[in-house]
């Protein structure tokens, strides 16, 4: 797709479409965000486990990462506009289905349907970011539309489960519809995106299915980085609530967290216009393996040094934040403009898998030894990612072109 000549106003809300794409995003993810806790309640409030009540959020993540794959080639084959519109129904409209259901069966169905339109949702939207700005002003942009879909889960994934419990589950449900409002944004966007792809000449596609092999292999090291910094998140977001030491300290750790990830995602956009993502990778890497150090010191020998896991669990969020928009402009970055979906595709996917892995290599770790020597493993990683940064050749990720 042929991006937008660079636009006079530095203002990114004046974009043709970004702020359908802002409005879009926020109702799409305020849907996710409060079924994540919910859901799995109201599995066991219909006698399920907790191994049961696990499955329908392994279940909605499965669906996405199959899904994600896919997008790309429905955005090639079907355009925006439908793909776009699809998702978000996908996505909010099963949520309603929850109030007449509580069996399990049913509910990993409906997460499942939930999961496709997911991966819709995020494949299109950071794609829809590099399809709508100039090249130099990616990062910021990439920070607002991560401020944009952040904002839901920080308010949204603490609150669901209380308004289920001291409300009712029905009205978590019913707004858990929300992305369904988003058609009209879906649909206003998807013209936008459409009338782009119109403009590039019919040579381009061929050019870029000989190519994508190249591609592939351009996004190897941005993925790389973003497994290493969304394994220990995961870890974190999963296992924090098990730490030792109460529910104070998780509950303020997990504030902390989610608070920094969303502020670092959004400020380190400008940055990485200025000077590029590649030089920020390294350092971050080593912060986020400081940040764990400190959350495996304050939970050691069974203990809690409440001040220090908070700390720690906050610097990890700064790296994890900030590392999101810099792989996602490196991405970017590295590939063609006509490949910027499938460059999508493959963030989206390093993404959700990285979040899997920590609670899976983590949650295995700690049951031979302790979540101290979980998250130190995850430390080591990033080391290792960073090392691995440091010794490859310069080039990709790079600073982002003007397209």
């Amino acid at each position: 797709m042929r991006r937008p000549a660079p636009q006079p106003s530095s203002s990114l809300a004046r974009v043709p479409g970004f702020r359908p794409l802002l409005a879009m995003s926020a109702l799409g993810f305020s849907g996710y965000a409060l079924l994540l806790p919910a859901a799995p309640l109201w599995a066991v409030h219909g006698g399920a486990s907790e191994g049961g009540a696990g499955l329908v959020n392994a279940v909605l993540m499965l669906a996405t990462v199959l899904t994600q794959t896919t997008v790309p080639w429905l955005l090639r084959r079907v355009g925006w506009r439908l793909t776009m519109t699809v998702g978000v129904v996908l996505l909010g409209v099963p949520s309603l289905l929850f109030v007449v259901t509580d069996q399990l069966g049913w509910l990993l169905a409906l997460s499942a349907v939930r999961g496709t339109g997911f991966a819709v949702l995020t494949v299109c939207g950071s794609s829809a970011v590099a399809a709508l700005v100039d090249g130099p002003r990616h990062g910021r942009a990439i920070g607002l539309y991560g401020l944009s879909i952040a904002f839901p889960q920080l308010v949204l994934v603490p609150s669901a489960a209380w308004v289920a419990e001291t409300l009712d589950f029905a009205v978590v449900f019913v707004l858990g519809a929300l992305p369904a409002l988003a058609v009209p944004f879906a649909a206003m966007l998807g013209r936008r995106l459409d009338a782009l792809d119109r403009e590039e000449a019919p040579a381009a596609d061929r050019a870029d299915r000989a190519g994508r092999a190249r591609t592939l292999l351009a996004l190897v090291m941005p993925s790389l980085v973003l497994l290493a910094v969304t394994t220990p998140g995961g870890a974190l977001l999963t296992f924090a609530p098990q730490f030792a030491g109460g529910a104070g300290a998780a509950v303020a750790g997990l504030l902390g967290f989610t608070a920094a990830t969303a502020l670092a995602r959004w400020l380190v956009g400008g940055l990485a216009d200025r000077f590029g993502p590649r030089v920020f990778l390294a350092p971050l890497l080593a912060v986020c393996a400081g940040g764990l150090a400190l959350c495996a010191w304050a939970i050691a020998d069974g203990g809690t040094r409440p001040v220090l896991l908070v700390l720690g669990m906050t610097v990890v969020g700064v790296s994890y934040g900030s590392l999101q928009n810099l792989t996602l402009v490196a991405a970017f970055a590295a590939v063609p403009a006509r490949q910027h979906s499938t460059a999508s595709a493959v963030w989206n996917i390093g993404f959700d898998a990285g979040t899997g892995l920590g609670s899976l290599v983590v949650g295995f770790i700690a049951a031979g030894t302790s979540f101290s020597v979980g998250l130190l493993t995850t430390a080591a990683v990033c080391v290792v990612a960073a090392g691995a940064v440091l010794v490859t050749p310069s080039g990709s990720p790079g600073r982002s072109p003007s397209g």
